[in-house]
């Protein structure tokens, strides 16, 4: 098993591409930690772990609130004893130019996005380091490699994630973190269905920006993710990994 009795917690976890890392990282020998506002979901996603010979426990968190963030770092070392693996994964997409996003849309974008990412790095570093090190995998976008026609706030949040993965990884390389971004092209999830994919008609616009002639789907994420949380990636830090159908090739 990859992730043989490591502790790993994933952020937006209830559904969508980090319930689907949440079974995979289960499946590969991980204690899973599942963290999201959307308990009732969460929940089901830890019976279904926990259900079929896995190891998880649901936990509420607020991304963008720091008080929640120490009490589920406490909560999985009291439950686990111990952190090896964080995906800052939870998200949001709303589409909107930059004449068009309120001084809200951004706010609430940057501090999901990104002080969500932030704020979950600065309190797994302490756990990480006691635990002799650890590996922090940020799910950035081709948003934060390339401009974004009609989404201004998301694509500004994602950039700040990969800068951030950046510094994460030279400041605490010594202490044996590692951290790196994960950047997606358009990825059918709960997330960007409502913009990206309503129709078939978006549907099949969107599968044409891929040379590789479809969308991509959690599954496609959530190896790139496993194999970045997992020691196969042991001399992989700041990097990013581009899982994109070839989007960003063009």
């Amino acid at each position: 098993m990859r992730l043989a009795n490591k502790v790993a917690l994933i952020t937006g976890g209830a559904r969508g591409q980090g319930a689907v890392e949440a079974k995979l990282f289960a499946t590969q020998g991980a204690y899973v930690v599942i963290c999201d506002i959307l308990d009732e979901e969460g929940k089901r996603i830890e019976s279904e772990i926990n259900n079929t010979g896995g190891s998880s426990l649901f936990a509420h968190l607020d991304v963008t609130d720091e008080s929640e963030w120490q009490n589920v770092i406490a909560t999985t070392l009291n439950s686990f004893g111990k952190l090896d693996i964080l995906v800052n994964n939870a998200g949001i997409y709303k589409w909107a130019q930059v004449e068009e996003t309120t001084s809200e849309l951004w706010d609430q974008t940057m501090d999901i996005n990104a002080k969500g990412v932030f704020l979950g790095t600065k309190h797994a570093i302490p756990a990480m380091r006691n635990s002799g090190g650890g590996s922090i995998v940020n799910i950035s976008s081709v948003a934060g490699l390339i401009g974004s026609a009609n989404a201004a706030a998301y694509g500004a949040s994602k950039g700040a994630v990969r800068l951030l993965t950046k510094s994460t990884a030279i400041q605490y390389a010594r202490d044996g973190i590692r951290a790196n971004s994960v950047h997606p092209g358009i990825i059918d999830t709960p997330m960007t269905t409502p913009n990206l994919l309503a129709t078939q008609e978006a549907r099949d616009r969107s599968a044409s920006r891929h040379p590789l002639g479809r969308v991509g789907t959690s599954e496609d994420v959530a190896y790139g993710v496993l194999f970045l949380a997992s020691d196969e990636s042991s001399f992989m830090t700041g990097s990013e990994l581009v899982i994109d159908g070839g989007l960003t090739a063009q």
